[in-house]
């Protein structure tokens, strides 16, 4: 549902509103959805841009992010994209704009690890296991997509942080909907096969924390085991 793209050329916009005449209704509900997010990284100090796909992107995620030049670039891949509609097809009415948010904090927690300089890394003193069974040809593979999928474990817990500080109330539900879609199709292992960290944060608590990468932060040092 959601991966890293890269090479975009980007389109900075100041609002929704600027582009509306060129963007697609399915990419203005979901700016529209999203636009807290981009709000907050603008007051944070993000070098954050928003892109725009303009050619057909059938299969790709919907929502991405990319890191180019030191600057963290959200892509929107939705032109003919049927996965974009079906997405917001699948989220409940009432819930739509706390979901949408969920996912664009997802991607905000991509940008903040690429910032930080930790993409890919793990904790100082943290050492993983690799596997025997493992093919030595294939090391460097399994090492890639573990790295990924710690990363999109992290980006979950920062989508649930976001929705405990700003949606409390709608708490439980996004965190089922997010336990539905890492489970729907899931192939283990594989790098939206996040449910170690998902589960974690069954309870708000565990990500109750003024920071919405801090808490998340803790959380994710819990589910990283020298075989996991």
């Amino acid at each position: 549902m959601w991966k890293s793209l890269f090479g975009f050329a980007s389109v900075l916009l100041a609002s929704t509103a600027c582009m509306a005449a060129d963007l697609t209704p399915t990419e203005v509900r979901w700016l529209n959805g999203a636009w807290p997010l981009v709000q907050f990284a603008k007051a944070a100090k993000f070098p954050l841009d928003i892109v725009v796909q303009p050619q057909p992107a059938p299969g790709a995620a919907p929502f991405a992010l990319a890191f180019v030049d030191g600057r963290c670039k959200l892509v929107l891949s939705m032109r003919g994209n049927a996965e974009a509609q079906a997405t917001l097809d699948r989220i409940e009415p009432d819930a739509l704009d706390a979901t949408l948010q969920l996912m664009a904090a997802h991607e905000l927690g991509h940008c903040r690890r690429y910032l930080d300089g930790a993409w890919h890394g793990v904790p100082a003193g943290f050492v993983a296991r690799i596997p025997t069974s493992i093919d030595p040809a294939l090391r460097s593979a399994f090492e890639h997509t573990r790295a990924e999928r710690r990363e999109e474990g992290y980006a979950d817990l920062v989508g649930l942080a976001w929705t405990l500080k700003h949606h409390p109330q709608q708490y439980a539900a996004l965190h089922q909907w997010l336990l539905t879609e890492r489970s729907r199709d899931l192939i283990d292992g594989s790098p939206h096969d996040t449910l170690a960290w998902v589960r974690l944060a069954g309870q708000p608590s565990a990500l109750a924390n003024e920071s919405i990468f801090d808490g998340p932060a803790i959380v994710w040092t819990q589910a990283l085991t020298d075989d996991e």
